[in-house]
C-alpha cells in the first residue's frame, strides 16, 4: 500500500491549510458567538458580527502567511480589501441565518441554543467555502508567477481533435501569417 502525500505548495495542500485556518476561526467566532449571546444576552445578529470580525484577522494573517505563503507587507489594494470584502459578505449572509435561527430558538433552552446557533453561522460558512478558497487562491494570493504564466486552463471552444489540440499548444506569434507573400520560384 502507498501512502500519498499532500504537497505544500500544491492546490490540495493550501486547500488543507486554508480549512484549518477556517476551522480555527470558526471555533474562535463559535466561542465568542455563544458568550454574547448567552452570558451578555446580546442579540443573536449583532453578536454574530462581533464574533465574525473576531475571525476576520486572524484568518487573513494565517491564511496569508501559511496558507499561501506571503511575507512582508500585504498589498492593501490587492489583498486586504478584497480580503474584507470577500469576508464581510460571509458575514452578512451568516448574520441573516444567524438571526432567523435566533429569533426561531429564542424560547429554546441555552444548551439547544449554544448549539444551533454556532451551528448555523459555521454552515453558512461553510457553504460559502468553496467560492472562498477558489477566489483566494485565484484571485486574491495568486502569485506573480502565476499571474505571469495566465490562465491555468485554456478550454476550447469547438470540439476536440488533433489539429486543435496542436494548434493551441502553439504559440501565437508562430502562426501568425507573414507580413509578405512567398514568391514563387
Amino acid at each position: 500500500m502507498t501512502t500519498r502525500v499532500v504537497h505544500p505548495d500544491r492546490v490540495s495542500g493550501r486547500a488543507l491549510r486554508c480549512l484549518a485556518v477556517s476551522v480555527g476561526t470558526t471555533i474562535l467566532s463559535a466561542v465568542v458567538l455563544v458568550t454574547l449571546v448567552l452570558a451578555l444576552h446580546v442579540g443573536p445578529a449583532a453578536a454574530n458580527v462581533v464574533a465574525v470580525c473576531c475571525g476576520i484577522p486572524p484568518s487573513y494573517a494565517a491564511n496569508r502567511r501559511w496558507t499561501w505563503r506571503r511575507s512582508g507587507r500585504g498589498s492593501l489594494a490587492r489583498e486586504v480589501v478584497p480580503f474584507w470584502v470577500l469576508s464581510l459578505t460571509g458575514l452578512a449572509l451568516s448574520t441573516v441565518v444567524v438571526a432567523v435561527i435566533g429569533a426561531w430558538s429564542v424560547a429554546w433552552s441555552d444548551a439547544v441554543r449554544a448549539i444551533v446557533l454556532p451551528v448555523a453561522e459555521a454552515g453558512t460558512f461553510a457553504a460559502l467555502w468553496v467560492v472562498q478558497f477558489v477566489l483566494l487562491d485565484r484571485v486574491i494570493f495568486r502569485s506573480a508567477h502565476a499571474a505571469a504564466r495566465g490562465p491555468d486552463l485554456v478550454v476550447p471552444s469547438g470540439p476536440v481533435t488533433e489539429p486543435a489540440i496542436r494548434a493551441a499548444s502553439v504559440p501565437e506569434s508562430a502562426t501568425a501569417s507573414p507580413s509578405r507573400t512567398p514568391v514563387a520560384a
